[in-house]
């Protein structure tokens, strides 16, 4: 969550179909970052992918196999869904089969996996990357009465404090 906020992503999506969904997010584990970003839970693929597809149009699942795109070579300019499995199972065998594709962090060491924050902090980053250098951050991409919400929301849960200024 820390590294979806600090890009500037706002909506992050789960999937989870083998515990029930969570009713707060780890405020201990996420420094904060659940008050900033908005988590929205499915328990089925289908439901999920639907609303993915969208949003996003695209959707790429992290996956090490022959043909997975490695990371540098993906397009992060265009509107995508990363999706990132479990650090013991990786995806699912259904989630491999909706995704428009795969893709994978490319490693030399004898490991061949990274856990699943630090994979998502190497992928987002070299999306911020990318998109920076294409303008993307030059520009709001909420609409209006989205941001509007969110600025509610945000002013409601969280009370604006300036340290250092005097009444």
């Amino acid at each position: 969550m820390r590294s979806c906020d600090a890009v500037g992503i706002q909506d992050i999506h789960v999937l989870n179909s083998r515990i029930p969904p969570h009713r707060s997010w780890g405020h201990k584990s996420s420094s904060g970052a659940a008050d900033w970003v908005t988590v929205h839970q499915y328990t089925d693929a289908l439901s999920c992918f639907e609303v993915l597809r969208k949003q996003y149009g695209r959707i790429f699942a992290t996956r090490l196999t022959a043909g997975s795109v490695p990371l540098l070579e993906m397009d992060f300019t265009r509107p995508v869904a990363l999706v990132f499995g479990n650090e013991h199972d990786g995806v699912s065998p259904e989630v491999e089969d909706l995704a428009d594709g795969h893709f994978l962090i490319p490693q030399v060491g004898m490991i061949q996996s990274l856990n699943i924050s630090v994979a998502c902090a190497v992928t987002l980053y070299e999306a911020f990357r990318q998109k920076s250098l294409a303008g993307h951050y030059n520009r709001r991409s909420l609409g209006d009465s989205r941001y509007q919400v969110l600025l509610q929301h945000w002013s409601r849960e969280r009370p604006l404090e300036i340290k250092g200024e005097k009444d």
